[in-house]
């Protein structure tokens, strides 16, 4: 899945937001919950519906494939069944992306450690 960068850059996504940005009802969204097993949002401390940016972004291919191109429940099933078998850039893209994020992290670390250590010894000297 290609990521959309019109999309608000959150965590999660409560009901009534994730109803606005794809352009459909909160009932519509609870049913294709019901149909689409790979859409299963999280559930809140409160019980409220929580969206990932993957659930959105599916949830925008579902109302595409329904809206636009026509599909039935039971088509659109079968193209995204068809579309993970084959495997998802975007689920590849993002494995590559959090691989980097975690080295820059990682060398970020020991660049903030190496200077921890520098000012501990200039501390360190200078009470001497």
């Amino acid at each position: 899945m290609t990521t959309r960068p019109d999309l608000p850059v959150k965590l999660f996504y409560r009901i009534g937001e994730v109803a606005h940005l794809v352009g459909v009802e909160t009932h519509v969204l609870r049913y294709w919950e019901t149909e689409f097993r790979s859409l299963r949002p999280k559930k809140s401390a409160k019980g409220q519906r929580v969206y990932s940016r993957r659930d959105l972004e599916k949830l925008l291919r579902i109302k595409d494939l329904l809206y636009r191109e026509g599909y039935t429940i039971a088509g659109a099933k079968r193209q995204l069944k068809e579309g993970e078998a084959e495997g998802d850039d975007g689920q590849s893209e993002d494995a590559a992306a959090h691989a980097q994020l975690r080295r820059d992290l990682t060398e970020l670390r020991a660049q903030i450690q190496a200077e921890l250590d520098a000012f501990d010894r200039e501390s360190i000297d200078g009470d001497e």
